[in-house]
């Protein structure tokens, strides 16, 4: 049966339930706590409801995917504490809150990060001692992504574009490893742990990869068109830094033209999948219709 975007929201619901009851476990203590601070504050939980879906559509339930859908969760939360220092992009604002180092300090911020970005390889850690060989292959497909073959070497090229025109290829370079790859890994660690064919795995990161652009290029057009309090962050910090965005290269119109044209390639490997992809097929278009 076809589900509906009311029960995706429902896996958004038990992401939350799952990070709160973890963060509990954790503490009370200052490191906890600034833990907990980042990954409270929700947002839209797009990688871990992705995992939770493609493990579904794989054969497997949202209670052996949702270890997996947490680590990509911290490894995605630790990032943009990271991101939001004042020696990366300097940001104030995050989901419509001050940003971690704002409240606990720029040292403990730091250590929050990494305390996360650890908490995430002990989630996949034990899922992979749980599950055998296919959990360890799992695991590390996240583990890669989000490493420097992955999205941190991403994160570098983005402060090498500071400052400098870059071009479309070293844009798109750098956007398939800082925002693709960790969403390609939501999509085909858990068509790992199912068993999926290489084929349907390699379709599962392609898809990824392209989501991961669209979702990139969508970002940039809000950035330039949307207000702090609908994005929940501050509007305009790439023009500010001198970094190039696709609509800083081509325009509002020719960027929305692209987002599209992306989007429609990922439901063109949806259609060729042999799977219950209703859920995916809904989730590209509202990543491609969102407006923060």
């Amino acid at each position: 049966m076809r589900r509906t975007l009311r029960e995706l929201d429902e896996y958004k619901v038990l992401i939350d339930q799952s990070l709160l009851e973890y963060m509990d476990n954790l503490g009370d203590g200052k490191l906890a706590k600034a833990m907990a601070y980042s990954v409270e504050q929700g947002g839209k939980r797009i990688r871990p409801v992705m995992a939770l879906v493609a493990g579904e559509m794989f054969g497997g339930s949202v209670e052996e995917t949702m270890p997996l859908a947490m680590a990509i969760e911290m490894i995605h939360t630790y990032s943009l504490i990271h991101d939001d220092l004042p020696a990366m992009d300097n940001d104030d604002l995050r989901r419509g809150k001050p940003t971690n180092h704002k409240v606990f300090g720029e040292a403990m911020a730091i250590l929050a990060g990494d305390a996360l970005l650890n908490e995430a390889h002990t989630l996949l850690i034990r899922s992979a001692v749980r599950c055998g060989v296919r959990g360890a292959e799992a695991a590390l497909t996240v583990s890669l992504a989000a490493g420097s073959v992955g999205m941190v070497e991403g994160q570098v090229r983005d402060l090498e574009n500071e400052g400098r025109i870059a071009s479309y290829d070293e844009l798109k370079g750098c956007h398939e490893l800082k925002t693709g790859m960790l969403i390609a890994a939501s999509l085909e660690a858990p068509a790992v742990l199912f068993g999926a064919s290489d084929d349907e795995r390699k379709a599962m990161r392609e898809l990824g990869l392209k989501l991961g652009l669209a979702f990139q290029i969508k970002d940039d057009i809000l950035d330039r068109t949307s207000t702090k309090e609908v994005l929940g962050k501050t509007p305009g910090k790439d023009e500010t830094s001198g970094k190039t965005t696709y609509v800083s290269l081509f325009g509002l119109e020719k960027s929305e033209e692209m987002a599209k044209g992306l989007t429609d390639e990922c439901l063109g490997i949806l259609k060729g999948l042999d799977r219950d992809t209703a859920q995916l097929w809904e989730m590209c278009l509202a990543l491609l219709q969102r407006n923060h």
